[in-house]
């Protein structure tokens, strides 16, 4: 007896309530990325955040994003993943206009802070994507 996957779109994702966990979707299949940081961890993306939006708004360059800010990555099946921190240019900003839902594509930077239960496979996946 096989178990079969239902793949799920970015829209759907999008719709699905706060239960406390972070998700992610890989070619359609929902992923619990994991429960809500701690506080080490919330310390280290903010720190790295913080300097980097007060230099892109100071030197209009574009936009900074928190860690709940998903990319559509992947359509059909789609996939959507979050960093830590990331950062979009201006120009790619303007050029896009008003997004709604998930960003199309990938940010021009993401941050992902390193968490102890991570493991090398889990994050040599997100940068791969």
């Amino acid at each position: 007896m096989s178990t079969e996957v239902q793949l799920m779109t970015a829209d759907e994702l999008l719709a699905m309530p706060d239960d406390g966990f972070d998700y992610e979707l890989i070619k359609g299949e929902l992923i619990k990325v994991s429960p809500p940081p701690g506080h080490e961890h919330g310390l280290v993306a903010m720190n790295i955040a913080g300097p980097l939006y007060e230099y892109a708004k100071k030197n209009n360059l574009g936009k900074v994003y928190a860690a709940e800010t998903g990319y559509l990555l992947e359509e059909n099946p789609d996939t959507v993943r979050a960093a830590d921190a990331s950062f979009i240019t201006r120009e790619r900003i303007e050029n896009a206009g008003t997004v709604q839902g998930y960003w199309k594509g990938a940010p021009d930077l993401a941050v992902e802070v390193v968490s102890p239960g991570d493991t090398v496979r889990r994050i040599e996946g997100k940068v791969a994507e």
